[in-house]
């Protein structure tokens, strides 16, 4: 059964009456239930699956063809993103890039400073992961230098939250970006465009008012973390820190800058040289590269033992896993949703409302940010949401697809509150109460989700016009 022979079985409002009803029990699942949302995803997708009249004989395939699919785009991502992110942290290199930024900055701009080493270290370290990484040389510097914990913690936070929701190969930008078929390079690229600017006017500019208008003293936690792997510790140059930062970052500039050549007529993809550079700058290559030069330059030039080097490594799947699961079933949802027919009525409905498609998936994806915390589900989920639509208009260019996950991106990060555990991550490390908290990290959080759309639409409106 295709799926128009599915839209003769179910009509317009009963499919749009689905998808609803598949988003609210989605939330409720995770809300009220507390069922871990790689679960959730599941049960609502066989749900959906059986209430839109997907056949029996399919329905397995169905799922796993969604689940696959995105996980093919997204497990290499991560997994070598934090494996990389994992050397840099354990080496010291973190703290090394940190110190030379705060000596060329000066100690009036150590806010600034921090915050550029974080927006660099935030490439492939997770916010989390990051955060706790800093917060000790963040705590240095506020004892050392006095004033507000806040100006020098909130830059910091919101620049590791920008690269975790805007810049792949974080798993909501890479995820989104598989969804709707977009070119991950090309959202790297405008990722960047929109992730800095984004972080300098909340980060550096609300940040620096929240700063002067809350008086918060430096906290007297320490981050807890069990460090297994102290021999592992070789204090690296900042010149070797910036090339394993930068190297995945230009190598996949390469491969977009040759598309973008052979569609200017200069070069052509079927050279053998062109396809040799351009695999060179294929993600998971470009990131496969960087991984292991980080090993050659952080382990084995250092003298540091193979199986030292293997167990670091290693030790970054497993907080990643199951971040890749949950991603891996949103596109089993979105499997799902384009199998079932659900896209093409939500097409119709946003084309009788005059909605325009990047408009409605920020709206989704912040309105379900808002009511169950997860950034990464309300990416995944809006994202599946409209994956039918999008790819059913063969008219968007590849800076509109870009634009539309970076839209969906910024709903998602949208006004991270208390069913948010980035939230409470906030409010424990800076050591604020929850007021305070929502006044600060909330507001800041809404903020990075209105400025980051409003240039990602930017983006869109003007590679509209070519």
């Amino acid at each position: 059964m295709t799926e128009l022979d599915m839209n003769w079985v179910l009509s317009t409002p009963a499919l749009l009456g689905v998808a609803a009803g598949s988003i609210a029990l989605l939330l409720v699942l995770i809300m009220k239930f507390k069922v871990h949302a790689f679960l959730s995803l599941i049960i609502v997708s066989l749900l959906t699956a059986v209430a839109t009249g997907i056949p029996t004989d399919r329905l397995v395939s169905t799922l796993l063809n969604g689940f696959g699919g995105t996980l093919a785009g997204v497990a290499l991502l991560v997994g070598l993103g934090a494996m990389l992110g994992r050397m840099l942290e354990t080496s010291g290199g973190a703290q090394v890039l940190t110190d030379a930024l705060i000596k060329r900055f000066g100690e009036k701009r150590a806010p600034l400073a921090l915050g550029v080493a974080s927006l660099m270290l935030g490439f492939p370290i997770f916010f989390d992961a990051g955060l706790v990484v800093m917060l000790p040389i963040i705590f240095a510097v506020a004892r050392r230098l006095g004033g507000s914990f806040l100006a020098y913690g909130f830059p910091s936070a919101v620049a590791f939250s920008v690269m975790h929701i805007f810049v792949p190969p974080h798993p909501g930008p890479v995820a989104a970006t598989g969804l709707l078929g977009a070119d991950v390079g090309l959202v790297l690229i405008f990722g960047l465009v929109v992730a800095l600017p984004t972080w300098f006017v909340v980060g550096r500019l609300f940040g620096g008012y929240v700063g002067r208008k809350y008086n918060i003293p430096v906290p007297s936690i320490l981050s807890s973390k069990t460090d297994n792997f102290k021999e592992f510790e070789s204090a690296p140059k900042v010149g070797t820190v910036l090339s394993l930062l930068l190297l995945p970052i230009g190598l996949i500039f390469l491969n977009t800058g040759l598309n973008m050549a052979a569609t200017a007529g200069l070069v052509s993809l079927d050279d053998a040289w062109v396809q040799v550079l351009r695999a060179f700058g294929e993600t998971p290559v470009a990131l496969l590269i960087t991984v292991l030069l980080g090993m050659i330059l952080l382990g084995w030039k250092k003298r540091k033992s193979s199986g030292l080097i293997e167990a670091v490594v290693d030790s970054a799947l497993g907080p990643v896993a199951a971040v890749i699961l949950i991603t891996g079933a949103g596109g089993m949802f979105g499997g799902v949703l384009q199998a079932s027919g659900i896209g093409t009525a939500i097409a119709e409905s946003l084309d009788s409302i005059g909605l325009p498609v990047i408009v409605a998936g920020f709206v989704i994806a912040a309105v379900v940010r808002i009511a169950q915390g997860s950034a990464t589900v309300a990416l995944t989920t809006s994202a599946a949401l409209l994956q039918p639509v999008v790819m059913s208009n063969s008219t968007y260019n590849p800076v509109e697809l870009a634009a539309i996950v970076l839209a969906l991106a910024a709903g998602s990060v949208f006004a991270g509150h208390v069913n948010d555990s980035g939230f409470w991550l906030i409010s424990r490390f800076f050591e604020m109460d929850t007021k305070t908290t929502l006044k600060t990290w909330t507001v800041g959080q809404a903020l990075v989700g209105v400025v980051g759309f409003t240039i990602a639409l930017a983006i869109y409106l003007v590679a509209s016009l070519f």
